[in-house]
C-alpha cells in the first residue's frame, strides 16, 4: 500500500467515532456469589414470579425469554415461555432457550437445581431481598445486568420515595402487635427476617413471631393464643379474603377477635418482593391505623 494512502486511511480512522464494545460486568448476587458476564444480558430466564416482575420494573422485559408458572405481572409476562415452576424448573426447557443469564430465588428454588444450571455452564444470579431497601437494590442490580440502568435506577428511586413517605407518616405511631398468617393448614407465619416483617415495621407494627429462627415457620394455634396479637393479617391465594381468616372468631379471648381486627391484604401485593409490595404496605398501614382507632377511638 502506498505510504500516502496508508496515512490517509489512518487519518480517516481517527476521525471516526469509537464503536463501544460490550464491557464485562462483574457483581455479587444476594448470597455473595460473584457473577461475571461478557456484557449486558440479552436473553434472561426468571425462576420466580417476583423476579419476573422485577425484571419488567427494571426495564428489562424485552430480554425475558423464559419464566416460571404464576409469572403473571405485568400482563406481558403471561405470554413468556414457561420453564416449569419455581420449585421444579424444567432444565431442558431452560437450556433450549440459550439464556445468557438465569435469575433464581434462594428461598424458593431448590439449591440442587440451581447447581445443575451452573453445571450446564449457565450464569446464575440469586435474588433474595429481605428488606425494602433490598428491593430497590434488586432493581438496580438487574438494571446493571441487563444494561437498563437508567430505567432501573428511576424505578428504585420512586420505590424508595414511596417507602420514605410511609415511614414519615407511620413510624411514630403506637406499635400494634401483629400476627401475619400465610396459610391455615399448616398454620404458617413469618419471622423478623422476612421482607413482610419489614413492611409491618414500616407501618408501626410488631411481628409477634419475629424471634423465631425459621423464615416462614409452621406454628400451632396455642402459640397464637399465647402471643395474643392485636391484629391478625392474612393473605391467602388470590384477590378474595380467605374464608379461614374468620376461623379465629371461635377464639373469643384473642384481642384481635374482640376488636374485629382480622384483616386481609392480597398476596400479590404483600408476598412478592417487588415495587408493588408498597401497595400492600399502603393497605396494611391503613389496617393497623384502624386497629389503633379501635383501642380508644384515637390513633
Amino acid at each position: 500500500m502506498p505510504r500516502h494512502l496508508a496515512i490517509t486511511l489512518l487519518a480517516l480512522a481517527l476521525l471516526l467515532p469509537a464503536t463501544p464494545g460490550r464491557a464485562e460486568l462483574a457483581l455479587s448476587d444476594d448470597v455473595g456469589q460473584q457473577l461475571t458476564l461478557p456484557g449486558p444480558a440479552r436473553r434472561i430466564v426468571s425462576l420466580a414470579p417476583h423476579v419476573t416482575e422485577l425484571i419488567y420494573a427494571a426495564g428489562a422485559g424485552p430480554a425475558l425469554v423464559g419464566a416460571v408458572d404464576y409469572s403473571d405481572y405485568p400482563a406481558a409476562a403471561r405470554s413468556v415461555k414457561r420453564v416449569g415452576s419455581y420449585v421444579r424448573v424444567d432444565l431442558e426447557a431452560i437450556a433450549a432457550l440459550k439464556p445468557d443469564l438465569v435469575i433464581g430465588w434462594r428461598s424458593g428454588n431448590p439449591a440442587t437445581q440451581l447447581e445443575r444450571l451452573r453445571a450446564l455452564g449457565l450464569p446464575v444470579y440469586i435474588n433474595e431481598p429481605r428488606s425494602l431497601e433490598a428491593v430497590a437494590h434488586s432493581l438496580r442490580q438487574i438494571g446493571i445486568l441487563a444494561g437498563t440502568q437508567d430505567e432501573a435506577n428511576a424505578a428504585a428511586e420512586r420505590f424508595l420515595a414511596h417507602r420514605n413517605a410511609l415511614h414519615a407518616r407511620f413510624a411514630g405511631r403506637a406499635p400494634v402487635p401483629v400476627f401475619y398468617q400465610i396459610w391455615n393448614q399448616p398454620l404458617m407465619t413469618i419471622n423478623g427476617h422476612h421482607l413482610i416483617s419489614d413492611v409491618i415495621r414500616l407501618c408501626g407494627g410488631r411481628n409477634v413471631f419475629d424471634k423465631l429462627d425459621v423464615l416462614a415457620p409452621k406454628i400451632g394455634v396455642e402459640a397464637v393464643l399465647a402471643a395474643d396479637p392485636e391484629a391478625i393479617v392474612a393473605s391467602g391465594m388470590g384477590e378474595s379474603r380467605p374464608e379461614w381468616l374468620d376461623d379465629w372468631r371461635k377464639w373469643r379471648t384473642l384481642t384481635a377477635v374482640q376488636r374485629d381486627n382480622l384483616f386481609f391484604v392480597p398476596p400479590d401485593l404483600i408476598q412478592r418482593h417487588t415495587p408493588r409490595i408498597l401497595d400492600g404496605a399502603d393497605m396494611l398501614c391503613a389496617h393497623l391505623d384502624t386497629a389503633r382507632t379501635r383501642r380508644t377511638g384515637q390513633r
